[in-house]
C-alpha cells in the first residue's frame, strides 16, 4: 500500500476533537460570519488552487489561511489540532473534495455554515494513465480511483482554465451569499478572475494547435482536463496519485508510445520525487522537464502565483510538443 495513504486515521480524529471541544460555545462565530476582528470575512482554503481563488475574489474583504503550507504535497497533509480550530472558527470554508482525505473529514464535522466543495461548482471527470483526443477515458479503470474526487473522479480541474473559471464563478456566488455586504466587490472580482482565465484559455488554444506530436508523458497524471480541453495526449507514468509506483510493464509500455509519438521530453513536478522520470528519460534518450500541477506555489516553482506558472507550462508544452 501506498504510503501517502496511510494518513493516520487516530491523528485525524484526536485534531478533529481537540478542534471541536468547543464548537458549541463558538457556533456563533461561524453564524455570525466569522469576521476576525478587521471587518473581514476569515476564510480558510484547503490548498493553493482554493487560496488563490479565495484571495483574487475575495480581494481586501478577507484574510485567508490555507491548511496545506508552500512545500508541502498537499496529498500528503495531515492536519495540526490548531488547524483544526482554524476550521471551527471560519466564516468560510473552500476546498476540493477528494484531494486531502484528512481535511475532508475534519471539515465534514466542523459546523461551519458556508462551506463550498469545488467539486460541485463543475462537472468531474474519470482520467487515469492515458488520456486525450484519441484515448479518450482509457485509463480510468486504472489508478483514477486513487485519490478522486467523489465515485473516482480525477480532482486537477484547476488546471483546466475553462474549468477552473467555472469554479470561480460558483466561488463568487457562495462569498457574495456568505458576506452580502460586500457582494458587488465578490461579483466584480470574479468577473475580473474570469476574464483572466480566458484570455489564459485563448493563449493555451492558440499556443498548442500545431505541433510535431501531440502527446506528453509526466510522473503526475493531473492534467487529463487540460489534455481535453486542447486535443492533446497524456501519459502519465503513475496514475493519479503521484507517489503511485509505476509497474516494468509501464515503462515498457511508455518507452514503446515515446519512440512511435516522437515524445522528446518526461515531464516532472516540483513537489514530488523526480526519480522515475529521470530513470525512464535516460533509458529513452529523453529530455526532462518541469509541468507543474501547481498544487502548491514555492521558491522552486516557474513563476508566483496560478497565472505566471500556468503560462510556464504553456512554454515547456510548447517547448515538448514542437508548437509555435
Amino acid at each position: 500500500m501506498n504510503v501517502r495513504r496511510l494518513i493516520s486515521t487516530t491523528a485525524v480524529a484526536a485534531a478533529t476533537a481537540l478542534g471541536l471541544v468547543s464548537l458549541s460555545a463558538c457556533s456563533g462565530t461561524s453564524s455570525a460570519g466569522g469576521d476576525k476582528g478587521g471587518g473581514k470575512l476569515d476564510v480558510v482554503a484547503s490548498f493553493y488552487p482554493m487560496q488563490y481563488l479565495a484571495e483574487q475574489i475575495g480581494g481586501d474583504h478577507v484574510e485567508v489561511t490555507t491548511l496545506t503550507k508552500p512545500g508541502v504535497e498537499p496529498h500528503d497533509l495531515e492536519l495540526k489540532p490548531r488547524q483544526a480550530s482554524e476550521l471551527r472558527g471560519a466564516g468560510y470554508i473552500l476546498y476540493l473534495k477528494g484531494v486531502q482525505p484528512a481535511v475532508d473529514e475534519a471539515i465534514a464535522q466542523s459546523g461551519v455554515e458556508h462551506t463550498v466543495d469545488a467539486a460541485t461548482l463543475t462537472t468531474m471527470e474519470s482520467h487515469g494513465t492515458e488520456v486525450g483526443h484519441d484515448h479518450g477515458d482509457e485509463g480510468g479503470e486504472h489508478e483514477g480511483g486513487e485519490h478522486g474526487a467523489e465515485g473516482g473522479a480525477d480532482p486537477h480541474v484547476w488546471l483546466d482554465p475553462v474549468k477552473y473559471a467555472e469554479v470561480a464563478k460558483g466561488v463568487g456566488d457562495s462569498l457574495a451569499k456568505a458576506d452580502p455586504a460586500h457582494a458587488a466587490d465578490y461579483r466584480k472580482n470574479t468577473e475580473a478572475l474570469v476574464g483572466k482565465l480566458k484570455s489564459l484559455d485563448a493563449k493555451f488554444a492558440a499556443g498548442l494547435k500545431n505541433g510535431t506530436t501531440k502527446t506528453f508523458i509526466t510522473t503526475h497524471s493531473a492534467f487529463g482536463y487540460l489534455a481535453e480541453r486542447y486535443g492533446l495526449e497524456q501519459h502519465g507514468i503513475a496514475g493519479i496519485d503521484p507517489e503511485s509506483e509505476p509497474s516494468p510493464a509501464r515503462i515498457k509500455e511508455l518507452q514503446s508510445v515515446a519512440k512511435q509519438e516522437k515524445v522528446s521530453t518526461v515531464f516532472f513536478e516540483t513537489l514530488a520525487s523526480d526519480r522515475t522520470a529521470r530513470t525512464l528519460a535516460e533509458d529513452t534518450g529523453l529530455r526532462t522537464d518541469v509541468l507543474d500541477p501547481l498544487e502548491g506555489i514555492t521558491d522552486r516553482s516557474k513563476g508566483d502565483d496560478y497565472l505566471s506558472v500556468m503560462e510556464s507550462n504553456l512554454a515547456a508544452l510548447q517547448k515538448a510538443l514542437g508548437a509555435k
